[in-house]
């Protein structure tokens, strides 16, 4: 496969790789094709076994990049398109992903829950189920309340009490599905215990204005890059959209005679919201002077390799790396969300305008935020009493 070092290097220019990402790809393809040469092996026999062996003998070798099975994707989806690789092979499901996938339609559909919180949701029933799996089998009628116990006991001693919380609750969750589709014959999720800390105390500080204005000023809107993501950070900072909202932005969700903004957001909410002046003026340099031609619709696209929408993680980072750039403390997208607000309340409105704004459909998250600063409550078990001195009682 040596010959086809350079046509892929060519082919990652094409595909929007910059010229060093695409030679360090071809370098890689190099490596493969002297390595099944040593190893006598011939293109057509690229198993996925082989392929792990080639990732290894990577990172046995010193290599300190493509030390993976996921980074090799460009490469083998080049060959596997000219037909010199065989195709992946279908990984076979086990009972947990049968149990999995019932859960995720639950989740999507019943709970109509949003796409970070399903996959973490699915994050934690896949680890305990698959720690209820024995012999090959996963007998869900078995599942009682010793074992529940026992997992949350197992993961505390590995996650901390942020994570824990986020476990167990999605225990919880995983439970009732079970006892709902009727896999168990009781409602195990009172038996999940309970993690101790302080109320409120993970809720992010909004940022000031201060910050924000050293986060658009760290956007040099002269490049591509800094025109996308000084537009991300005012549909963030100005009307409080989630990252996820951001991401799922389409061209025709933009009213501009109008002046007005669809948003689509968590369970299929639909929304249309005003599009201030400064957010509408950043978007339309984005779409005019940096977006490179495609025919997708959403309005943020990737600035390098294949044409393809920017993700969620993707809108994440923005925000981040803009802290960065500007020396400041680090200010998430929720941080910016909380701003809204912080901001509405200052000028005199109230929860349910803040609720409406945000998109909630009550007034306990809202209120919650704009509490954060408030005395912490203890959410978690009431502290034993010391005990009496020595000598009779106290004082």
């Amino acid at each position: 496969m040596a010959g086809l070092v350079h046509e892929f290097r060519l082919e990652l220019v094409r595909q929007g790789f910059t010229p060093r990402t695409a030679q360090d790809h071809a370098y890689v393809l190099a490596h493969l094709s002297r390595w099944l040469d040593q190893e006598g092996v011939a293109h057509t026999e690229l198993s996925a076994e082989r392929i792990a062996a080639f990732v290894a003998a990577r990172r046995a070798g010193g290599c300190r990049r493509w030390r993976t099975v996921r980074s090799l994707r460009p490469m083998l989806g080049y060959l596997r398109g000219l037909g010199l690789v065989p195709a992946e092979e279908p990984r076979a499901l086990g009972p947990v992903d049968a149990v999995l996938e019932r859960y995720r339609r639950w989740l999507e559909r019943e709970r109509r829950l949003g796409e970070q919180t399903v996959s973490l949701r699915l994050h934690w029933a896949a680890k305990f189920l698959i720690a209820q799996v024995e012999g090959g089998r996963l007998d869900l009628a078995r599942i009682g309340p010793q074992a529940v116990t026992a997992f949350v006991l197992k993961m505390s001693q590995h996650y901390a009490a942020s994570s824990m919380k986020s476990l167990t609750s999605g225990l919880r969750s995983l439970l009732r599905f079970l006892f709902t589709a009727g896999d168990i014959d009781r409602d195990l999720s009172p038996v999940v215990p309970s993690v101790a800390g302080w109320q409120l105390s993970g809720i992010p500080v909004g940022a000031n204005d201060e910050a924000v204005a050293a986060l658009l000023a760290s956007c040099n809107r002269s490049t591509v890059v800094g025109r996308r993501d000084f537009a991300v950070l005012l549909l963030m900072a100005r009307l409080g959209l989630r990252a996820v909202e951001v991401a799922r932005l389409r061209l025709e969700d933009i009213d501009w005679r109008g002046g007005e903004l669809t948003v689509r957001g968590k369970g299929g909410r639909i929304d249309r919201m005003p599009l201030p002046s400064d957010v509408g003026g950043a978007l339309a340099d984005w779409l005019r002077n940096g977006r490179r031609p495609s025919t997708l619709r959403e309005v943020f696209t990737r600035t390098i390799g294949p044409d393809a929408p920017m993700k969620r993680p993707s809108i994440v980072t923005v925000p981040r790396h803009a802290s960065l750039r500007a020396g400041i403390a680090m200010v998430g997208a929720h941080r910016l969300r909380h701003r809204v607000a912080c901001r509405v309340l200052a000028d005199g409105g109230s929860l349910a305008e803040v609720a409406e704004l945000l998109r909630h459909n009550d007034h306990v998250t809202p209120a919650g935020w704009t509490t954060s600063q408030l005395p912490r409550r203890w959410s978690g078990p009431r502290p034993r009493r010391g005990r009496k001195r020595p000598g009779g009682p106290r004082g």
